[in-house]
């Protein structure tokens, strides 16, 4: 059974690192998680491959190193040059886990090497249901009555890696694929705060696909 082990520094806050390509909401509940004393976290850097990201100017209005690192040369992954100049960062800036909060890009195998079990993502559906892009409509559309968020460790698949946890919402009769979201982005923004607090309680363990979560100590 493996996982990021962080025993001997679980009162020590975790070194979250944050990369996003839009607005940043998800950047900010973790952010407020941590300054209302629900997250044993500090975020070491926010990094974009936007360079007018709204997720950088949160950063900044926060005091959090926020940079634009170019991931180019692909346009959809991060890999080549692009990778490097990612790992170089946040190298630089010590960070131990990676928070993907609308990162609009699939990472690659030397990001997930260099980040063995401590690249988390959120997603906007129950998993394994409805991965990729626009998943609150995917749930409207195909009749679902219950939807929800996934926080799960990022591997080389499309929203496919083992999954720490997840919130529900139910799906209404009337509910327009942007009410859905919105609902969903509530949960999101409590989901991404718990998960990564498991992670800096040391309480995170993965068994092929299956997260196991220790009790509290």
């Amino acid at each position: 059974m493996g996982g990021y082990d962080r025993a001997m520094n679980t009162r020590q806050p975790l070194k979250v690192a944050i990369l996003g390509s839009g607005k940043g909401s998800n950047a900010q509940a973790i952010m407020d998680a941590i300054q209302a004393g629900h997250l044993n976290a500090r975020v070491v850097c926010v990094l974009s491959d936007v360079a007018d990201a709204g997720i950088l100017e949160r950063a900044r209005r926060n005091g959090i190193p926020a940079e634009f690192v170019d991931a180019a040369p692909f346009k959809t992954k991060l890999d080549g040059e692009g990778e490097q100049r990612y790992l170089r960062a946040l190298r630089r800036h010590g960070a131990e886990v990676i928070a993907l909060a609308g990162f609009m890009r699939l990472i690659k195998s030397g990001l997930l090497q260099a980040f063995a079990n401590r690249i988390l993502n959120i997603h906007p559906a129950l998993l394994p249901a409805f991965p990729g892009v626009a998943s609150w409509k995917q749930a409207v559309d195909y009749g679902v009555k219950v939807a929800g968020c996934t926080v799960h460790f990022v591997d080389a698949g499309t929203d496919s890696g083992p999954i720490i946890l997840q919130k529900t919402v139910t799906v209404f009769d009337t509910d327009t694929p942007a009410t859905l979201h919105a609902r969903i982005q509530e949960q999101e923004h409590l989901a991404f705060p718990e998960a990564l607090q498991l992670l800096a309680e040391n309480r995170v363990r993965v068994a092929g696909r299956v997260v196991r979560i220790a009790p509290q100590e």
